[in-house]
């Protein structure tokens, strides 16, 4: 049996890929924080669902469609998620395949907060830029 939670995100993740914006609005707490890290000009902290979905279309907008979040491995307790991803996309001649951790934090079915923790940093910086 699996844990809610991971339920939960595997059905975020179905969700992203199939750009189902209303599954994932009901999976996302209103006051959301997005984190991204590193440089690049998608780097900082996303507040609120309306800056997340913003951030994840301009995402989109600049890989012409093919950024793409695929879940290998999908741990979950009654707090966080920790799931082992692969990110992947094109953008201006540039491809990016990066195998990280995205960690999320849950409460009551909805996720609070998330964090990408990238393989390498600076290829993901150099991808967005």
């Amino acid at each position: 049996m699996t844990h809610p939670n991971e339920n939960l995100a595997r059905e975020g993740y179905a969700a992203f890929g199939g750009s189902d914006l209303a599954k994932l609005n009901d999976m996302f707490a209103d006051d959301i924080v997005w984190h991204v890290g590193g440089r690049s000009s998608r780097s900082g902290d996303y507040r609120g669902k309306g800056a997340v979905f913003a951030f994840f279309a301009k995402s989109m907008e600049v890989s012409g469609g093919t950024f793409r979040i695929t879940p290998r491995v999908i741990l979950a307790d009654d707090e966080h998620v920790v799931a082992l991803v692969t990110v992947s996309g094109s953008r201006k001649g540039k491809a990016i395949q990066d195998n990280g951790v995205q960690v999320l934090r849950v409460a009551d079915g909805k996720v609070l907060e998330a964090w990408y923790h990238p393989a390498d940093a600076y290829a993901v910086d150099e991808f967005w830029s």
